[in-house]
């Protein structure tokens, strides 16, 4: 007679977490934000311009989604955007 096979008591499983590339962007404008008084007025006061204008040359890569996201908020401080957008990801 032949012993059925014995199954590991755990299996492995795949776990979902988002990569930190996926959303480099983002990361991106909040850096140049924290670091940069000016950035980060323009961000909150007019993000279409701050998105447009960049920060010190470089553009920012963003998805639509993304764009339209950092877009659709409005916040009164830096915390407040960066809560949002957290929420909304």
């Amino acid at each position: 007679m032949v012993a059925p096979e014995t199954l590991p008591l755990t299996s492995p499983t795949m776990i979902f977490q988002p990569s930190t590339e996926h959303y480099s962007g983002i990361h991106r404008i909040l850096a140049a934000a924290v670091v940069n008084r000016e950035f980060r007025h323009l961000l909150l006061h007019d993000p279409e311009q701050a998105l447009r204008d960049g920060f010190q040359g470089e553009a920012f890569v963003l998805s639509d989604a993304e764009r339209l996201l950092l877009l659709s908020i409005h916040a009164d401080s830096l915390a407040d955007l960066a809560s949002q957008i957290s929420s909304a990801l």
